[in-house]
C-alpha cells in the first residue's frame, strides 16, 4: 500500500502539535486497545524517588505490574537476560501483561564489547578499535537466536509484546540503507520488530515515502516518539505512521533540547516533567494511532528521577485507563491526626 501523500507532509513539520501521517488509511473499526508504561522498571531513579523506601528489588516488579499493563526490558540492551531471570518476570506478573523488549545493542548499530555478549558467542566475534565487536551475518544470526531463547518464558505466558531495535543516529541515509535490517526482521518473524530511528534524514522530504513504504513491506512498527524541539540530525519529528494494523508504538523521551544532545546520563539526556497540556497533546496522537492499529504502546522514557512513572500514571488516568488518587488530607490533619 502506497503511504498517504498528505499525511506524510504533515509528519515531516516541525513542532509538537498533532503531527498525523498514518500510513494505513482509515476504516471503519473499533479503536485499538492502548497500554501504557515506561522504558524500563529498575532505572536508578524509580528507585530513588518511585518505589516505596527500603523495597527490595525483587519486589518491584510486581509492584511496578500492579500500576501499569506494559514495560521496556531496558537491561537487554545491554547483555542478553537469564532465562530463569526471564521466567521469573513473567510468574510476578499478571496475566495480560506485556512486556517489550529492547534488542541488544549491537544489532542497533550501538557499540558493543565483548563482554555484552551471551559466553556462547564470545569465541566467534571478531573485534576492531577499542575491543569493540564487529557485526557479521553469523554473529547476528546467532544473537537474535540467543535473545529469542532467552525471552522464550515471555513467550508462553503470553506477556512478550513486540522487540524493540532501537538504531543509533549514525545509522543515516546517507551512509546506510533500510533493507540492511531486513536479515534481523525476517529472523524475528513472526514477532513484531518496533524499529526506532534516530536521524531525521530517514523523513526529510520524500524519503519519508520511500521510509513508510520499506516498514510496510516489512509489517514492521513505526516507532513515534515525542522528542525535544529542534532540527538536528539526532532529533525526530512527530511522525505518527501505523505501518502495522497490529501495533503502533511511541515513545516519550521529554523535550530538553540541550539535555538530549548535550547530556553525559540518562537523567541529563531525558530531564523533563510532562505538563498536563502536554500530556493531552500526546493523547491526542495517542488516540489517532488507535483508530489505525489493534493496539498502542505508549512508553514514557523521560527517565528522571520519577519523571516517567508518574507521567505514565497521570497519562492513564488522562486516557481514563486509572482513577486518580484521594485527595491528600491537610497538612493541619496530618499533623493532629
Amino acid at each position: 500500500m502506497e503511504p498517504d501523500h498528505e499525511a506524510t507532509s504533515l509528519g515531516a513539520g516541525e513542532g509538537h502539535g498533532p503531527a498525523p501521517a498514518t500510513a494505513l488509511r482509515s476504516r471503519n473499526r473499533m479503536p485499538g486497545r492502548i497500554l501504557i508504561g515506561t522504558s524500563s522498571w529498575a532505572d536508578p531513579g524509580f528507585v530513588e524517588e518511585w518505589y516505596p523506601p527500603g523495597m527490595a528489588a525483587r519486589d518491584r516488579l510486581g509492584w511496578y505490574a500492579q500500576r501499569f499493563e506494559a514495560v521496556e526490558v531496558n537491561s537487554s540492551f545491554y547483555a542478553v537476560p537469564d532465562p530463569g531471570t526471564v521466567a521469573r518476570w513473567a510468574q510476578v506478573t499478571p496475566e495480560g501483561f506485556t512486556f517489550d523488549v529492547k534488542l541488544h545493542r549491537l544489532l542497533s548499530r550501538h557499540h558493543a564489547d565483548l563482554k555484552s555478549l551471551p559466553p556462547g558467542l564470545r569465541e566467534q566475534a571478531d573485534t576492531q578499535g577499542r575491543g569493540r565487536v564487529v557485526l557479521t551475518p553469523r554473529l547476528e544470526a546467532g544473537l537474535i537466536d540467543a535473545v529469542l531463547e532467552a525471552v522464550e518464558p515471555l513467550r508462553q505466558a503470553n506477556k512478550l509484546g513486540a522487540f524493540l531495535l532501537q538504531l543509533t543516529p549514525a545509522f543515516s541515509p546517507k551512509d546506510n540503507d533500510l533493507t540492511e535490517l531486513d536479515s534481523i526482521v525476517e529472523r524475528l518473524k513472526p514477532h513484531t520488530v518496533a524499529i526506532e530511528l534516530r536521524n531525521r534524514g530517514w523523513v526529510r522530504d520524500k524519503r519519508i515515502e520511500q521510509t513508510l513504504g520499506w516498514y510496510e513491506d516489512r509489517r514492521a512498527a513505526w516507532v513515534a516518539v515525542d522528542a525535544p524541539p529542534g532540527d538536528h540530525i539526532p532529533i525526530m519529528p512527530a511522525v505518527d505512521a501505523v505501518t502495522n494494523s497490529k501495533l503502533a508504538y511511541m515513545r516519550m523521551h521529554g523535550r530538553n533540547t540541550e539535555g538530549y544532545l548535550k547530556g553525559k546520563s540518562v537523567a541529563e539526556r531525558f530531564d523533563w516533567d510532562y505538563s498536563e497540556d502536554e500530556l493531552r497533546e500526546i493523547g491526542r496522537r495517542v488516540e489517532g494511532m488507535a483508530e489505525q492499529a489493534g493496539e498502542v504502546h505508549a512508553l514514557f522514557n523521560n527517565n528522571r528521577g520519577a519523571d516517567a512513572p508518574s507521567a505514565a500514571q497521570r497519562f492513564r488516568i488522562l486516557m481514563g485507563q486509572a482513577e486518580a488518587p484521594p485527595p491528600e488530607p491537610p497538612r493541619q490533619q496530618l499533623e493532629l491526626g
